[in-house]
């Protein structure tokens, strides 16, 4: 099989990589303020440039739309990291005879990721009616309480986050 090129997309990547790579880094570690991430996002967010099916020669304003996506990435590495250290708090109050093995512990987080991502998007209340439900299996009263919302708006709430998850695939 033979992979056809369009080579003045890809004179316009190249261009849009160094004219704005190095720009991008230093952006992004001023914000991060560590070069090892601020270079993953930049990579990351080259990646998913080369990856779209838009047109890179379409692009006006390079170093808004490369901004633009360059944030929303930083924004998942620290609410990833945010999960990832909320998990492992509540690992170590737990007696070590119960806790998880590290195996366990990497599935668990993985699903939890995985959930979080599916989840994203939701209202905060839509987000949290869900997880008090699955995770910490309260009733809907008691989540109603907690939320200040009405037990059939949080049934409304995790029938929507239900079809929300159904939506965004297994």
């Amino acid at each position: 099989m033979t992979v056809t090129v369009d080579p003045g997309r890809q004179h316009a990547l190249h261009g849009l990589y160094t004219e704005n790579h190095h720009w991008l880094v230093e952006l992004l570690l001023r914000r991060l303020r560590h070069r090892g991430d601020a270079q993953d996002i930049a990579s990351e967010t080259f990646l998913q440039i080369v990856a779209s099916p838009d047109d890179p020669r379409g692009i006006r304003e390079p170093r808004a739309y490369l901004t633009c996506i360059a944030k929303r990435l930083a924004y998942r590495l620290y609410r990833r990291r945010d999960l990832e250290r909320a998990y492992l708090d509540r690992i170590a109050l737990m007696e070590p005879a119960y806790a998880p093995s590290p195996e366990q512990c990497a599935l668990e987080l993985e699903t939890i990721l995985r959930m979080d991502a599916k989840l994203y998007g939701l209202p905060p209340d839509v987000r949290a009616a869900f997880l008090y439900s699955v995770f910490d299996e309260l009733s809907y009263d008691e989540i109603a309480v907690r939320l200040r919302i009405s037990s059939r708006t949080v049934a409304r709430h995790v029938k929507r986050a239900l079809l929300h998850c159904v939506a965004a695939g297994s």
